[in-house]
């Protein structure tokens, strides 16, 4: 898709149907890139979005187009592979933060050189240089996903899919992954059906901390709007801000049980005068 389509060819429909294209029992392991694209003989997946101005336009501050499109395809492709796995999820050693070259191991055809036969650890733990923004991300989802017990064995459930608008949301257990592949178009109050209730922003790939630009408010919290045709069955429009080229995971707020009260600043301070009132005196000795 990447070598052969536009990005405003990216259909969501294609992409769920080749990523959950399995049979529920069989496990899989998925990842984005093989093995043999880092090594000589095909480009990684950045190396593709990117190509050549990887080498001048990496820099924390650089503001290049082509890299900014990279970098946001390579947040999406590798969550939306990561949050469909039925088995595991492979990742070639460097790929993780954008490693810019390739491996080739010291071979005749390259007069036994090691020039290329190692990664360059130390581009990820530089701060003036972008990779480190993709090796957040990178950490950030698999840190989610790792926080949900067998997190594979959740059933993958479509909630919407859009061609025109380039959209696609699927749920698995108390989780939604919403992608908005669209190169140009965003959208403001974008609802689909849901689980009725309070959800909030637990991963965001358009933020700042990691590389991006700071779009969405992830403090907002969002409730689903009631529909008298679909709450019968317990689901709501959850409308949402989707800038183009992003993906947000949001997580459904579970309700507190009747009756818990929110422990604030001035309950506690009123709780400790109360205290104070009750407690005996203690009697002074003469």
């Amino acid at each position: 898709m990447i070598k052969e389509k536009k990005d405003e060819d990216w259909h969501p429909t294609s992409i769920f149907w080749e990523l959950t294209n399995r049979r529920a029992d069989e496990k899989t392991i998925s990842y984005c890139e093989s093995h043999d694209q880092a090594l000589v003989g095909d480009k990684t997946i950045i190396f593709r979005l990117i190509d050549k101005e990887m080498y001048w336009h990496m820099m924390a501050d650089d503001t290049d187009g082509t890299v900014g499109r990279g970098m946001a395809l390579h947040k999406m492709i590798r969550l939306v592979t990561l949050a469909s796995i039925n088995g595991g999820y492979l990742n070639f050693m460097g790929n993780e933060f954008g490693h810019p070259e390739w491996i080739d191991f010291p071979r005749e055809g390259n007069g036994w050189s090691y020039k290329y036969a190692r990664r360059q650890w130390d581009l990820v733990d530089r701060e003036d240089l972008k990779y480190k923004y993709l090796n957040a991300f990178d950490n950030a989802m698999v840190e989610l996903v790792s926080k949900h017990y067998n997190f594979q064995a959740e059933p993958v459930e479509k909630l919407w899919e859009k061609d025109d608008d380039q959209v696609l949301a699927f749920r698995r257990g108390d989780l939604i992954f919403v992608f908005n592949w669209s190169p140009v178009k965003s959208f403001s109050g974008y609802g689909f059906l849901a689980p009725a209730g309070e959800y909030e922003v637990v991963l965001d790939s358009d933020a700042s901390g990691f590389g991006g630009f700071g779009n969405i408010d992830d403090s907002i919290h969002h409730f689903t709007q009631p529909d008298p045709l679909y709450s019968p069955s317990g689901k709501g429009w959850l409308k949402l801000y989707l800038p183009a080229r992003t993906a947000q995971v949001l997580r459904m707020v579970k309700p507190k049980p009747a009756g818990t009260k929110k422990t604030t600043k001035a309950t506690k301070k009123e709780t400790a005068a109360a205290t104070k009132k009750t407690a005996p005196r203690k009697k002074s000795e003469k």
